[in-house]
């Protein structure tokens, strides 16, 4: 096996190299089984190895320290080029630094030079401008213009340089010696100013830019620089407004000409702010006044005109630039100004009259004459007595199932409030938003909780028959169902469009307390007409027992037909002591007896009642509703069963009909409704026990906790409760 370096390259495996080299040595490795091992020749090709490997370490060896030698002699030549790099980088240095401090030197000289050259030259060109002006002034003094420069035509610019020099020279004269040059200098400069315009005027309409630019800086010495910049704002609107829509003609207007002006005027800001201040003045205001005088006396094309044209305003700020924002609300706000401050007085009567119509319109539909509620101190005594007694004060009124709520009238009242609220956020001060907000709010709690939810709850509180009514229609849990939806739409308008514009501010706990206030007193005559409905429906229950229940349905003459099952029931009840046990065997054989015609009647009639309320309600509200319900119809029965004596049979077919109004309880879904006709059919199982056993039943475990003297009472129903001597169960 060669040995190379490259064998002990990485990775590299000491046992798997000695297996290796082991395996390829005759007699060494495992081939031809124990009789071919030769371990002489495994140690000899080891010693021979190892030798083999100290020579390779050796010329790795020399091979190493040749290479670091190498690296040696190139390091110490890198350090001596290095070196010398550094010295002749500090001389270029120097000689930089030197001729650095030459050039500021020279540099200082020149600048000293040509400070005394300029002390030198200014005042001989002022000598020569003076001369020069002089001899102008030698010519005005005269009265003959002879210089070239007044002359020529194409000297204008020349001309109005001198003249406008002239002019300020002679407002320094003495009036009295020099009117007469003054007046002159005075009438060239007119004429020369005049001219500039004339020559500005002709190059807009030619649109050279260039020469507009010439002799806007000529101009800009003159008085007359105001006129120019008027001339010029003039004549960029003719013709601009050729479209009918004027703000798109003011945006692109205003676009081209802020292009413009940056080239031509070199106040190019103040131009601009200019041409729109005279824009808004003049043709803006004029846009404004005619869209919104001649709509005055429509109120809800005014209000929409004036929402539009000041949202269009707003954005037309916007367009115009950013940096103009503050001069432009300064601006829109002069337009707006008198529309402003009567917009929330023509908002309110908007509103008031808007909804009144929204209101009668609707009323006048159903052919309903709207009823006066009473007020005052009568109207509050009696709204007391009623909370408190559930008496119906006054009589009672036919609706025909009308419940005088309609969501398209809620929806229409919706919509006109939030488009109130969207114009009030945009024309409303900031500061005075938060209390004219609150007023629009006032008007929507007006006209949809109190002349619409209230009256119809008022009306539905009015048509609830009373307790005793035979046959009555209840209409009052659709007013409920109705007013409920309402009141979800009112809520969400609350939340979704005043909220934000009074969140901040003092004026959202007033909103919230009235709200409440709100909430509060319909939730007070909403839970009023539940309360009587219920009692309503207690009294159509009662009406049914009374008229279908007979004296002798639980003590029937003709016992045959079930004596058999009655006699198997006493054998179940002597054969089994458990209470379950019995329970169960006395339900196997009473659920194929016949029930009462009342308590079908009944049964049907509350489980129309249920699914009334549970169309009616949502939330916790149908839970609660319906265990009121459930705890007043099990009292009925209760206090129903204890009007009858019970035979044998007659006790079966009571167990039967209350076997029915559990079943008809199940539909409540409510616990504690199950649970107490669950305890009422336990206890009319206490009229068919045996007397041996009537102790164990009554203390058995849904009996056992319930007051002794219910449990005597409901045993002194039994016909046999003298004969069999019950009463000593008791005692």
């Amino acid at each position: 096996m060669a040995t190379s370096a490259q064998l002990f390259e990485e990775p590299f495996d000491a046992d798997e190299y000695i297996e290796r080299l082991a395996w390829r040595t005759p007699g060494g490795g495992s081939k031809g089984g124990a009789e071919a091992f030769d371990p002489k020749k495994l140690l000899e090709e080891f010693a021979n190895h190892i030798e083999e490997l100290k020579q390779l370490d050796e010329r790795i060896q020399r091979k190493v320290e040749k290479l670091e030698q190498q690296c040696h002699r190139e390091a110490k030549e890198f350090a001596h080029k290095v070196q010398e790099l550094q010295r002749s980088n500090q001389v270029a240095f120097q000689h930089f630094q030197e001729l650095d401090d030459h050039i500021s030197y020279v540099a200082t000289k020149v600048c000293h030079l040509g400070d005394q050259l300029e002390g030198v030259n200014t005042p001989r060109q002022r000598a020569v401008e003076a001369q020069r002006l002089m001899t102008y002034f030698n010519e005005f003094l005269d009265g003959e213009l002879r210089s070239d420069v007044f002359n020529n035509p194409d000297k204008i610019k020349e001309a109005a340089d001198i003249i406008q020099k002239l002019h300020l020279i002679a407002q320094e004269l003495p009036f009295d010696r020099f009117a007469d040059v003054k007046a002159k200098i005075a009438s060239k400069y007119h004429d020369l100013e005049r001219q500039l315009i004339q020559e500005f005027t002709a190059a807009q309409r030619r649109g050279e830019i260039g020469r507009m630019r010439e002799v806007a800086a000529v101009l800009l010495h003159f008085k007359g620089y105001a006129h120019c910049i008027d001339v010029y704002i003039k004549q960029c609107q003719e013709g601009a407004y050729m479209q009918n829509n004027v703000f798109e003609d003011t945006a692109l207007l205003c676009q081209r000409v802020n292009k413009q002006v940056g080239e031509v005027f070199s106040s190019p800001e103040m131009v601009m702010a200019k041409l729109i201040q005279n824009i808004f003045e003049n043709k803006l205001q004029a846009h404004v006044k005619e869209k919104l005088d001649t709509c005055f006396a429509e109120l809800e094309q005014y209000l929409k005109n004036l929402y539009d044209l000041y949202t269009r305003y707003s954005l037309l700020k916007f367009n115009l630039g950013s940096d103009k924002h503050t001069f432009l609300s300064k601006l829109i706000k002069s337009i707006f100004s008198s529309y402003l401050d009567s917009y929330m007085d023509m908002e309110r009567q908007y509103l008031q009259s808007r909804s009144a119509v929204i209101l009668q319109r609707y009323y006048d539909s159903k052919n309903h004459q709207k009823r006066p509620l009473g007020t005052g101190s009568i109207q509050e005594l009696k709204e007391r007595i009623r909370q408190r007694t559930n008496l119906p004060l006054g009589p009672s009124i036919d609706t025909h199932g009308e419940t005088f709520l309609s969501q398209e009238v809620v929806v229409n009242l919706l919509q006109e409030t939030r488009h109130a609220f969207q114009r009030c956020q945009k024309l409303s001060d900031p500061a005075d938003l938060p209390r004219n907000a609150y007023s629009i709010f006032l008007l929507l709690v007006e006209h949809l909780c109190v002349d619409h939810i209230d009256y119809a709850l008022e009306i539905g509180l009015s048509a609830i028959p009373s307790s005793d009514a035979k046959n009555a229609n209840l209409y009052f849990l659709d007013v409920v169902q109705q007013a409920n939806t309402i009141f979800h739409l009112f809520d969400k308008q609350f939340n979704d469009h005043l909220m934000p514009l009074i969140s901040s501010s003092p004026k959202m706990t007033e909103c919230l307390q009235k709200k409440k206030e709100v909430i509060e007193q319909m939730e007070v005559k909403l839970d009023t007409g539940i309360d009587r409905t219920l009692n309503c429906m207690i009294g159509q229950m009662k009406h049914i027992l009374a008229t279908e229940q007979k004296k002798t349905d639980f003590r029937p003459e003709d016992e045959n037909n079930v004596m058999i099952q009655y006699t198997t029931v006493r054998d179940l009840v002597s054969k089994y002591r458990i209470l379950t046990q019995i329970l169960s065997a006395l339900w196997g054989l009473v659920v194929s007896l016949p029930k009462h015609t009342a308590c079908s009647k009944v049964c049907a009639y509350v489980r129309k009642q249920v699914e009334s309320v549970r169309r009616s309600m949502d939330g916790k509200n149908v839970d609660t509703v319906l265990t009121e319900l459930g705890v007043r119809f099990h009292r009925l029965i209760h206090e129903h069963l204890q009007q009858f004596s019970y035979s044998s049979m007659g006790g079966m077919l009571a167990i039967c009909d209350v076997a029915e109004y559990r079943r008809c309880a199940k539909d409540f879904r409510v616990p504690l409704v199950l649970q107490l006709f669950d305890t009422l059919h336990a206890l009319c199982n206490l009229l068919v026990v045996a007397p041996d056993n009537l102790k164990q039943v009554c203390s058995g475990e849904q009996l056992t906790n319930l007051d002794r003297n219910l449990l005597h009472a409901f045993v002194q129903l039994r016909a046999d409760y003298r004969s069999a001597r019950l009463a000593r169960h008791f005692s």
